[in-house]
């Protein structure tokens, strides 16, 4: 088990930990049980999560025994943001989230064999802990001068907002996890991310205050900024989620699909299982053919269907292969094309109106004379179909699932006609 520390530095998985020679020695007289925390501050999770989801069942494979915790009391607080104060959701609302968090997180772990995967939750050892019992056992074991200098509570007093006690508390309710999980499981490795570094390293301090001479440690994985300086997990509509409901499978793909050059080979090392011969591979492949997206579509390929099973893959893959004329667009389902449709430009209209009116209408034109241009020069396509009149309107019977056209100028440029109601 000790070689995972090698393989976690080769993929850019390890940032730092308290003490790397204790950790290695840990991992040789092993088994190590590890947790790391979720809190449900939202429906899903994000890509931005799948570094950790990911790293969990990195290290399960590697031997090491996963709880992953779903944080119901967590939940209802809010790690502190850099910035500004959480808007707080009721416990009906974070309870649901919670169960749909488990969802996502599960079928990336194993629940059998001797390293079998544990889901727990926070608010098992806080909904029957009164505030009496928590100042005296927990917080009693905490010094604010030293709570004042972690980064994200530093930053916040700095702001104009502050920071109010509920936020300020985090960082106890944190610590008290990982002493519940010491004392419950004999958990002793807490993984998370660097921006989480205070907060693993508090419960590391209070195990060592209420636990003398127990050995427990902290890893943490560096946080992801893409190579233009934006946040990872943002696509120009928004976070990329993993539930197929708040972005679709289509989208998802696409994400990694459009990753930057001099982004995806670290993405490959950190988020996928293939072998390092595999992965120098596709850098290579990245460098001397870029316009392959040869390492794109490998990610792309591998997450989705982690993520979202292997048919929907496959659908997607079917989907994004059709719209650019190399498959059949009738032969898709109608909710994958949606998805794909409603990430390119279209337009939404009563009635088919001319061809080269459509499109003008999607951009794919700048004016009639340009479309008419256009159609003339071969480069106009309805539904994969070139386009040889261009003042004929389509039929209904071209509609795909009775409400899409597909248009396309060139290659490359697409867009899509939405018949709507009147």
């Amino acid at each position: 088990m000790t070689d995972i520390v090698d393989e976690l530095k080769w993929r850019g998985l390890f940032a730092q930990s308290t003490d790397e020679d204790a950790l290695r020695k840990a991992l040789a007289d092993g088994p190590v049980t590890f947790y790391c925390g979720y809190d449900p501050t939202a429906a899903s999770l994000h890509v931005g999560h799948l570094v950790q989801v990911l790293t969990m069942r990195r290290l399960q494979q590697a031997g090491l025994r996963p709880l992953a915790l779903v944080g119901g009391a967590t939940g209802q607080i809010g790690d502190p943001r850099p910035t500004a104060e959480r808007t707080l959701n009721d416990p009906e609302t974070v309870a649901a989230w919670v169960s749909r968090l488990r969802a996502q997180i599960e079928p990336f772990l194993s629940f059998e064999g001797d390293n079998a995967a544990v889901m727990v939750n926070n608010l098992d050892w806080t909904a029957g802990m009164s505030a009496i019992e928590f100042l005296r056992d927990i917080g009693k074991h905490f010094r604010v001068n030293k709570m004042l200098t972690k980064d994200s509570i530093a930053r916040r007093l700095e702001s104009e907002e502050g920071i109010s006690y509920t936020e300020f508390s985090y960082q106890l309710l944190q610590s008290m996890d990982f002493l519940e999980l010491y004392r419950r499981y004999g958990c002793t490795l807490q993984q998370g991310g660097s921006d989480q570094w205070g907060n693993l390293t508090a419960g590391l301090d209070l195990i060592h205050r209420l636990e003398p001479g127990a050995s427990v440690h902290a890893l943490a994985t560096p946080l992801m900024v893409k190579a233009d300086g934006t946040k990872f997990g943002k696509s120009e509509s928004g976070a990329v989620w993993l539930d197929a409901g708040m972005t679709t499978p289509y989208a998802f793909y696409q994400f990694w699909l459009n990753a930057d050059d001099r982004d995806i080979s670290r993405y490959m090392r950190i988020l996928s299982f293939k072998s390092r011969e595999e992965l120098e591979e596709l850098e290579k492949l990245t460098q001397e053919r870029p316009q392959a997206r040869s390492a794109q579509r490998s990610l792309a390929e591998e997450l989705t269907t982690l993520v979202h099973g292997g048919a929907q893959c496959a659908a997607v893959i079917a989907a994004s292969k059709a719209l650019f004329g190399q498959g059949d667009l009738a032969e898709l389902d109608e909710a994958t094309l949606s998805a794909a449709l409603s990430e390119v430009p279209h337009a939404r209209v009563t009635e088919l109106g001319p061809l080269v009116d459509l499109l003008v209408e999607t951009g794919l034109a700048p004016s009639r004379s340009g479309a008419r241009r256009t159609v003339k020069e071969g480069g106009a396509y309805l539904n994969n179909v070139k386009v040889t009149d261009g003042e004929s309107a389509p039929a209904r019977e071209e509609l795909l699932h009775g409400r899409w056209l597909v248009l396309r100028r060139g290659k490359k440029n697409l867009a899509a006609i939405e018949l709507t109601a009147g």
